[in-house]
């Protein structure tokens, strides 16, 4: 699988961004090590740093689609698009689109859950890059891949600011590549 990681990619502004994402112990519930990327957003440098490095990343990947995860694959998506040349998709939680929508089902640790897009934003054959900020068991990000390919689109990477490898969840993309910036172990 292919994977760019904070250990694989020496650039100094992976480190910025490191330091600028508050992880917050026990939030939501007890135990949980919640990865808070509001005050990534608050800091003018990393945020830019974090789309830049994307954008780096992606402008020559020949992607026509960047499909952003609501809420957070909302904030990166629409800049990495709009600097890429491609068109952005929301892909929604249930009951947020008007109009004809296309869904996926997926299972989570306590119960489940659906994402929507609208039907025909994605065409067949368009190249996709699917984006949200973190990656922990992999289900949401799966979920998206799914709903993409099921149009014919081809899904050419995702891509997240942060990482929890303990929660395997890229072994949930089975082979599909992931770029993640920071991992948290």
């Amino acid at each position: 699988m292919l994977k760019m990681s904070v250990n694989e990619v020496k650039d100094s502004r992976i480190d910025g961004i490191k330091t600028k994402i508050r992880v917050v112990p026990d939030f939501p519930k007890k135990g949980i090590m919640f990865q808070d990327i509001t005050t990534l957003l608050l800091d003018s440098k990393s945020f830019k740093d974090t789309i830049d490095l994307f954008v780096e990343r992606y402008r020559d990947m020949n992607i026509s689609v960047v499909a952003g995860i609501e809420a957070r694959g909302f904030i990166f998506g629409p800049p990495i698009a709009l600097a890429i040349g491609a068109k952005f998709v929301p892909l929604r939680k249930p009951k947020k689109l008007p109009g004809e929508i296309i869904f996926e089902e997926y299972e989570l640790e306590y119960g489940s859950d659906r994402l929507e897009m609208h039907a025909r934003a994605v065409d067949s054959g368009d190249r996709a890059l699917v984006v949200d900020d973190l990656i922990a068991t992999g289900g949401t990000l799966c979920a998206a891949v799914n709903l993409i390919e099921r149009v014919g689109a081809e899904v050419v990477e995702c891509a997240c600011v942060t990482e929890l490898p303990e929660l395997k969840g890229k072994e949930r993309l089975e082979g599909k590549p992931l770029c993640v910036l920071v991992e948290y172990r």
